[in-house]
């Protein structure tokens, strides 16, 4: 009898036996890559107009079910324990949705159940997504006595008019706190910043970018506000900046981050000396990354196989899910004929570019299968290369898109 996708997807699949990904394949790693974890925790405020991501609004006046969902985040570890037995995590990241809105009580049983379950790398990297808000802001020092080693603020701007045009429930006053708090109660954290806003102009960027540096934060994440299908904004376009006018906008912070220390080490991120986040590091350098929650993504190697899975994406069916043993939604291998492309498509966001020895040990591929790419790249003004290493150019940089595309399975 055949099965509606749909019901399989609604109800979850059980983890396949780990027998299951060692079975042999066209594919010949040498050695696994590094490892991180990632934490969904999907629920938020207010959806914001132009988020995509996994994230529900939770009604006021409710309570977050904090210890239902830590039960099944903990169920999920569980079950895909065998897939990565003995290897060690490198960094975690606790995203969302607002994950701050859990009590720092409830992050601290999740630490620990995770520090219980896998082995951590010293000095391990643990970065929590955190809002501006008053009610956050409080919490953020007993997050950093649970284990958080790193905030990510969604500040987003520090304009009150460009702060409501984007749906966010904080303001100036409250982003200037909560940024304060952070450079208090944590060595290392991370301010997220949109441009190209509606009506933005360029002395209100610079504005924006000016208040931000003085913050002395040691690493920014540069966003370009882009229109995403299934978001409020798609429905209503808002009227945002011209492409030249964004470009211009992405150069002018590009030289104010610089000024102030901050070296532009990936498209979107601006770091001190020291301070690179090593979680999106890994995704970039198409290292492994184990994903725990609703519409959690994973990417793992094995041997011969590297595999792609999804979680179920509604918190109350994952939970459930989770729960029984069944939170994968979706399981599959990655194409043989696919995988240049994915490397690709985050190792060429780097600066540094990626050496070509990495690209063999991450897909198990031979180098003849990005040969051709490589040369039209290099005939573009997209790379530079030589022997050992590839790098994308500052035109490689600002057509990415197009020197990502070079690496498409035919």
């Amino acid at each position: 009898m055949n099965i509606p996708i749909t019901l399989v997807a609604q109800s979850g699949a059980a983890p396949r036996d780990v027998q299951h990904y060692m079975r042999p394949g066209l594919l010949q790693l040498t050695s696994l890559p590094p490892l991180s974890l990632y934490v969904h925790l999907p629920w938020c405020l207010k959806k914001c107009p132009y988020c995509d991501f996994n994230s529900h609004a939770w009604a006021s006046g409710g309570e977050l079910p904090e210890q239902r969902y830590l039960d099944a985040l903990c169920a999920d570890l569980e079950a895909a324990l065998p897939l990565v037995w003995g290897r060690q995590v490198q960094s975690i990241f606790i995203g969302g949705g607002t994950p701050s809105l859990f009590a720092p009580q409830s992050i601290d049983r999740l630490l620990a159940d995770i520090r219980a379950r896998l082995p951590l790398a010293a000095g391990c990297e643990v970065t929590m997504e955190a809002n501006p808000g008053t009610f956050e802001k409080d919490r953020f020092r007993a997050f950093r006595s649970a284990g958080v080693t790193r905030l990510s603020i969604g500040v987003q701007s520090f304009n009150d008019r460009h702060l409501q045009a984007l749906g966010r429930v904080h303001n100036r006053a409250q982003a200037l706190a909560a940024v304060e708090e952070a450079a208090q109660a944590f060595d290392t954290f991370n301010l997220d910043i949109m441009y190209a806003l509606p009506g933005q102009t360029p002395a209100e960027l610079d504005e924006d970018m000016r208040t931000a540096l003085a913050l002395q934060p040691p690493h920014i994440s540069i966003y370009h506000l882009t229109i995403e299908p299934n978001t409020y904004f798609a429905k209503y376009p808002p009227p945002l900046p011209e492409d030249d006018a964004a470009y211009a906008m992405l150069d002018r912070i590009t030289e104010l981050t610089g000024a102030a220390g901050l070296a532009r080490y990936e498209v979107s991120a601006y770091a001190r000396e020291g301070h690179q986040c090593v979680h999106n590091r890994n995704y970039w350098q198409f290292g492994d990354y184990l994903g725990i929650g609703a519409g959690a993504h994973s990417k793992l190697s094995f041997a011969h196989r590297v595999v792609r899975q999804v979680r179920l994406r509604d918190p109350q069916l994952y939970m459930a899910g989770a729960l029984a043993g069944r939170a994968i939604a979706q399981d599959d291998d990655v194409r043989r004929a696919d995988l240049p492309f994915e490397f690709m498509l985050n190792a060429l966001r780097l600066q540094e570019g990626f050496a070509l020895q990495d690209f063999t040990a991450r897909t198990g591929l031979a180098i003849t299968a990005i040969a051709a790419g490589l040369q039209q790249a290099e005939a573009q003004g997209l790379i530079t290369r030589d022997m050992e290493r590839v790098r994308p150019t500052q035109r490689g940089f600002d057509f990415l898109s197009d020197l990502q595309a070079l690496f498409l399975a035919d």
